[in-house]
């Protein structure tokens, strides 16, 4: 694993400069509190704790909230029940988690029990991308490229990206397929279930256009769903496909939360596939329409305990990994998402927070983010240089390990497996400041 060491100090020194002048009132919010930034899941004690976090690769210690937010519900109602018998601080609880669990297949293993989930080149800049890429092969865990193709300044990091496909097959080539030890498969977003995919005209420049075999400065919209696929044989009939083309990659697939969500993940692993994403409301960028967030899927803290439950039934729950995606926001919504019967996390919003993101949620207009991450703007680009992004996510999963490792012990747990469906280790706080 990788740690800052490796990035060149002045450019450190350079993009953070420039990400700050951004923040006109940050010299004073790191004493003090401001409402106005971020929201009721995001708050600014959130943000900012975030943002430091990734300066030091280690929780904030200056009394910012790095652990909840204040939405009144979901996981900032959770806590742990911690045991009466800790394991010794000596003690390293393994982190470790398996990503193919079926009888045949690669065996691939991450150290830590997350990866960033898909960010597409149009979404986000290329730079972003590189940052991501470069900070998932340090730490010998993943990316994935989300549905806008697969710049070739990733193919040097291809052994930790993964290949999404969605509906709208935008950028999918072969070559890219075969680069993949993972290919996502995309049924739907939770943010926006139902209604696919979205990349407004302005945020088209001739190179996203070229790199999605588009025209510039033309909205783009993927099709909600696959319109090869209505039924598990043809869910089946499209993993192999994928298979045909790279028999060797590990299949995940992405989908949203209907209330039928125990069913859907079922057919999933009947179609052969290795890993089920399963992406809540609460999550996706500043793009995705609030009425679509707030009224259509299901918070992942209610999804995820009812696929565990189900599978368990079955009898198929320890053949198929399950990722938690959309509204996990630290290493306290992670360990709470696998008590509630996760075995992993996949994140986006908190890599980009740590890169400056104060969710202003200006990710789709004109020239888009203001501090060079959810826009496409030449110049905007520039403001993130991609080895100073990967040093800081970097640092934010060292935060988040050392963490996790610390819940663990607190719960008298050696790995993080032993925690998933551990809802008694759970409890419910009427008032989170009980």
């Amino acid at each position: 694993m990788s740690d800052s060491s490796d990035c060149d100090p002045l450019i450190i020194e350079k993009h953070t400069a420039n990400l700050r002048h951004g923040f006109h009132a940050w010299p004073t919010l790191t004493h003090g509190k401001m409402p106005a930034l971020g929201d009721a899941r995001w708050t600014s004690d959130l943000i900012l704790a975030t943002w430091k976090q990734a300066e030091t690769g280690a929780p904030p210690t200056n009394g910012l909230e790095y652990r909840i937010g204040a939405s009144g519900g979901g996981f900032d109602l959770l806590d742990f029940n911690y045991s009466s018998q800790p394991l010794d601080q000596a003690i390293e609880p393994d982190l470790s988690l398996l990503l193919n669990r079926r009888a045949e297949g690669h065996r691939i293993t991450i150290p830590i029990p997350f990866y960033g989930g898909g960010m597409s080149f149009g979404s986000v800049s290329e730079h972003i991308m590189q940052a991501r890429a470069k900070a998932a092969h340090n730490w010998h865990t993943f990316t994935c490229t989300g549905e806008g193709g697969y710049p070739p300044s990733l193919v040097p990091y291809k052994d930790s990206v993964i290949t999404q496909v969605a509906t709208g097959m935008f950028g999918v080539r072969e070559e890219t397929i075969q680069y993949a030890p993972i290919v996502e498969l995309k049924y739907a977003q939770g943010a926006k279930p139902g209604l696919g995919g979205h990349l407004l005209g302005d945020k088209t420049t001739v190179s996203v256009a070229k790199m999605r075999g588009s025209l510039p400065w033309v909205s783009l919209f993927s099709p909600f769903p696959f319109h090869s696929v209505y039924s598990v044989e043809d869910h089946k009939k499209h993993i192999a496909w994928i298979k045909t083309i790279n028999p060797e990659a590990l299949i995940s697939v992405k989908v949203a939360t209907p209330n039928d969500i125990d069913m859907v993940v079922v057919g999933s692993y009947y179609a052969d596939a290795n890993i089920i994403q399963i992406d809540g409301s609460y999550g996706g960028t500043g793009a995705a329409p609030e009425i679509a967030k707030k009224n259509i899927a299901m918070p992942i803290e209610l999804a995820i305990p009812k696929v565990h439950r189900y599978l368990l039934s079955e009898g198929i729950r320890d053949e198929i990994v399950i990722m938690a995606s959309g509204g996990i926001r630290s290493a306290y919504d992670m360990a709470k998402i696998i008590a509630l019967g996760a075995d992993g996390c996949i994140i986006g919003t908190a890599e980009l927070v740590a890169l400056g993101c104060t969710r202003c949620a200006n990710c789709e207009w004109g020239r888009g983010c203001p501090f060079g991450l959810t826009t496409t703007d030449p110049q905007l680009t520039q403001l993130v240089d991609p080895d100073w992004g990967a040093m800081r996510i970097g640092n934010l999963y060292k935060s988040y390990a050392t963490q996790l490792r610390d819940i663990l012990r607190n719960l008298g747990l050696y790995s993080i497996r032993d925690l998933r469906g551990r809802t008694d280790l759970l409890k419910y706080m009427a008032d989170p400041n009980d």
